[in-house]
This record gives structure tokens, C-alpha cells and sequence, in this order.
């Protein structure tokens, strides 16, 4: 009987011990399976992203280059897949109507493949994320890449950042899909690749990490559960894009620093500017696209319409035609050694960069064309910073300003107030240019134009706090 009792009692506790273990193996597996999907979620969108640029220069080589004969000049990280053409001047005849053929065939592809892969991708993504659980159709994914090569291989004025958003997320979602995941995890895999996307085509990975949290909210809020994720998806994305382009900083600038600490109020100055620059971009931004939903003729039209009024503004000015990533290099490198390199830009000039860019975005993405805003951004942002900074160094010349720091600094400041992810500006300015030594002026210039922006924000899919996400209801 006593030796029965003790089998018994043998058998509970090996029971015990079985659930237990067991317990400990799942969570385990659990982990482990959110580290791979993650794993493949960078994978898939960093080799997406890889391709994504192959169809940009592409595009821009037999589009820009080969019918107008204009190369713009390029970011020192950017790799030239093709030859650049310099030996003839640009046909501006033909960059006054080219954006209006690349928008019309995008705009064709958009209507008959996927209609939600038009427009800026990361308002689309965020949408999803609010509203539709996550889901993106996977069409969206190579339409998204063929239509915004178009669009900006033409000549249109848009970024390459919203395209690759809307992708990574694609990816993210379609593999939830696959695997049958619920609604938490197919979003939580779309921010990842969103995330993945950005640190890929940017080459800064903790920013697109950063990025993917805070994009969804216009209010101080943060989506904490996808920043694990994007970190591991947003590294993998990187590595395999730089496998195939190179681990170089997009930008390079020389080493400014931050050393006086009187240099606070030129830079206070700096966040004003800023942060009425961005009211204006989002302001001349929301009424053009306003302007064109009034339009009545059929939406796939509208594109090419907006694409004729983006050429005449490239007719006079043809350096905001494109991504315009080349311009923030020379902004950068204003005042500088690198002048040599890169070539010079005026004060006039950096102020018409500045309103031709929002002009020319707004008509080229206002109007349904297939690009981002975040890009554009960027570059009105070194802009009206190199301008400023300019300005102040015959205002203070005993401070030893350099208009490349304000470029640098006036840009995360910029996104801070348009874009309404200030943390993650401040970190992406510094790993796309290479330089950490402007951390101090870049986080006093954020924090104050984030706080003046008061809610004002590029992306109308953004919502003020968790509270209002329907994400997060109940």
C-alpha cells in the first residue's frame, strides 16, 4: 500500500515537473518564433528594398537621363548603378512634360493592379494600421515599386521613404497572412516592416526602428509593443541592403561640433524658422491635395494633370525634380571644403530649393502620384536650414556658425514638426550623415519645433494618442 502511495505521488510530481518544463519550453518557442518572424520580415523587405532601388535608377537612368539628359547630382552614399550623363545640357523641354507621362503611367498601373498603392504609402500604412488590422493586399507590394519608379524616375518630386514603407509593411502583413496570424501580430509584423523599410533605404536602422513607433501617433505617444520587432527586422533590412549597396552614411558633411553654448540661440533662432517652414509645407501640401480632389475628371487622370504642373515648375527650376537627395548633400556641405566636391549653393538658391521642392511635391503626391513626403521634407529642411544658418553667421560672426550644422540640424527639426516623430529625427539625422556630434543643438531644435507644431502634421491617417486609435479600442 505504502510503496502503491509513493508511485503514485512519484507519478504526480513527474507530472509537475512536465508541465513545468514545459512551460518553460514554450515560452521558449514563443520567443524564438517572434525572433524569426521578425528575422524574415527584415529579409524579405531588406532584399525588397534592394530591388525597390535597382527600379529607381533604372528608371531615372533611361527616363531622367537618357530623354531629358539631366543627372542630378547624387548623395555621396547613394550608389550610381549607371553612367551619369554631363556631356549636355538638359532638355527642359522635355522635363516639362516627362513627370506628367511618368504620373499618367503610374496612375494607370495604381488603377488596374492595386488603387491603394497610389499616393504616399506611409499614410496608407498607417491607415492600415489603424483601421484595417494590419491588412495591406500584397499586389500593393510590387505595384508600389513599379509605379513610384515611374513617378520619380520621371522626374516627379517625391521621396523614395513612403514607397518603401508601404512595401515593408506589404511584406510584414503578407507573411501574417500566410501564417494564419491574428490581428495583434499581422500589425505588429507590419510595423516591423515599415520600420525594416525605412533603416534599409535610409542605411539607419535604429532610426527606422524609432520611426515605426511613433509614426502612427501626431500626439506624445508611442506604439512600445513594435519596437522590439522593428529592431531586430529594421537590422536584418539594413544588413542585406548594404550587402548590395554599401555600409557608407547616405551624406557626408565634415565634422562640425558642439562646443559653446551661446551657439543655443542662433539655433533657437533656427527652430522658429523651422518650425513655420513646416506649417507652410504642410499647409500649401493639404490644399493642393484639396485642390485636386476637386478635379472633376476620373482619378487616374489627376496624376498626370499634377505631373504637368510639377514639369513647369522643373522647367525653371530642375533641381527640385527628383528625390532631390543630392541637394541636401550640397546643402550640407555649404561653406565647406566639400563645395569642391559636391558644387555650391547660393542663399537665393537654397530659398528657391526650398519653396520649388514644397511646390513641386505638393503637385507631384497632392495630385495621387505614387511618392513620399518624408524625402521632400528632409530636403526643404536642409534647405531653409543651410539658409538660415547663412544668414546668422553675418548676425553672430563671432560664434563661428557653419551653415552645413544648421542644414543637418534644421532638417530633424523640420521632420520634428511635419512629420511628428521627434526622436526618431534626431537619431536619423545623425546616422545618415555620420555625425553624433550635433546630438545636443538637434534634440534642443526638436524638442521646440515639435512642441510649436502643436498637432499640425503631414499624414492625415495619424491619430493623437492610443486612446483614439481604433487599434486600441476596448
Amino acid at each position: 500500500m505504502c510503496v502503491e502511495g509513493n508511485r503514485v505521488m512519484l507519478r504526480k510530481i513527474s507530472i509537475q515537473w512536465w508541465r513545468f518544463w514545459m512551460a518553460g519550453e514554450g515560452l521558449s518557442i514563443k520567443t524564438g518564433r517572434a525572433l524569426f518572424l521578425c528575422a524574415l520580415t527584415g529579409l524579405a523587405v531588406g532584399l525588397a528594398a534592394a530591388v525597390f532601388y535597382w527600379m529607381l535608377e533604372t528608371a531615372r537612368f533611361y527616363l531622367s537621363e537618357s530623354l531629358a539628359h539631366y543627372s542630378p547630382v547624387m548623395a555621396a552614399g547613394e550608389t550610381a548603378l549607371y553612367p551619369a550623363r554631363h556631356d549636355a545640357e538638359p532638355l527642359r523641354w522635355v522635363l516639362l512634360v516627362l513627370p506628367a507621362l511618368g504620373g499618367l503611367a503610374s496612375a494607370l498601373l495604381v488603377k488596374w493592379f492595386a488603387p491603394s498603392a497610389g499616393g504616399h504609402g506611409t499614410d496608407a500604412a498607417i491607415y492600415a494600421y489603424h483601421r484595417n488590422e494590419g491588412r495591406i493586399p500584397f499586389a500593393v507590394v510590387p505595384v508600389k515599386a513599379f509605379s513610384s519608379a515611374l513617378v520619380i524616375g520621371s522626374g516627379g518630386s517625391a521621396g523614395c521613404e513612403g514607397p518603401v514603407t508601404q512595401i515593408g509593411a506589404g511584406c510584414g502583413a503578407a507573411i501574417a497572412n500566410i501564417l494564419k496570424l491574428d490581428a495583434a501580430e499581422r500589425r505588429i509584423l507590419m510595423a516591423a516592416g515599415l520600420a525594416a523599410g525605412v533603416g534599409a533605404i535610409f542605411r539607419a536602422p535604429l532610426a527606422g526602428a524609432i520611426f515605426a513607433a511613433e509614426i502612427f501617433y501626431s500626439g506624445l505617444d508611442i506604439e512600445y509593443e513594435v519596437m522590439m520587432p522593428s529592431l531586430v527586422a529594421s537590422t536584418i533590412a539594413y544588413t542585406v541592403f548594404a550587402l548590395f549597396f554599401g555600409w557608407q552614411p547616405l551624406f557626408v558633411m565634415p565634422e562640425y561640433t558642439f562646443e559653446n553654448p551661446f551657439k543655443l540661440v542662433p539655433y533657437l533662432i533656427l527652430t522658429l524658422v523651422v518650425s513655420l517652414g513646416a506649417k507652410f509645407y504642410i499647409l500649401v501640401f493639404r490644399k493642393t491635395e484639396s485642390f485636386c480632389r476637386s478635379w472633376q475628371v476620373p482619378v487616374w487622370v489627376k496624376p498626370g494633370i499634377g505631373g504637368v504642373l510639377t514639369g513647369l515648375v522643373g522647367f525653371f527650376l530642375p533641381q527640385v525634380l527628383g528625390s532631390g537627395y543630392g541637394l541636401i548633400q550640397q546643402a550640407l556641405s555649404v561653406n565647406s571644403p566639400l563645395t569642391e566636391r559636391f558644387g555650391s549653393l547660393s542663399l537665393v538658391m537654397l530659398w528657391m530649393i526650398f519653396f520649388g521642392k514644397i511646390l513641386a511635391t505638393s503637385f507631384t503626391v497632392g495630385s495621387g502620384g505614387s511618392g513620399g513626403v518624408f524625402g521632400p521634407a528632409l530636403v526643404a529642411g536642409s534647405a531653409l536650414g543651410a539658409a538660415t544658418g547663412v544668414t546668422l553667421m553675418m548676425v553672430f560672426p563671432s560664434l563661428d556658425l557653419h551653415p552645413g550644422a544648421f542644414a543637418m540640424v534644421g532638417m530633424a527639426g523640420f521632420l520634428a514638426a511635419s512629420v511628428r516623430v521627434p526622436i526618431a529625427a534626431i537619431i536619423m539625422v545623425s546616422e545618415i550623415t555620420g555625425n553624433h556630434a550635433l546630438l545636443l543643438p538637434a534634440m534642443w531644435v526638436c524638442g521646440i519645433a515639435y512642441w510649436l507644431g502643436n498637432g499640425w502634421t503631414i499624414y492625415r491617417s495619424q491619430v493623437r494618442t492610443r486612446e483614439c486609435s481604433p487599434a486600441h479600442s476596448g
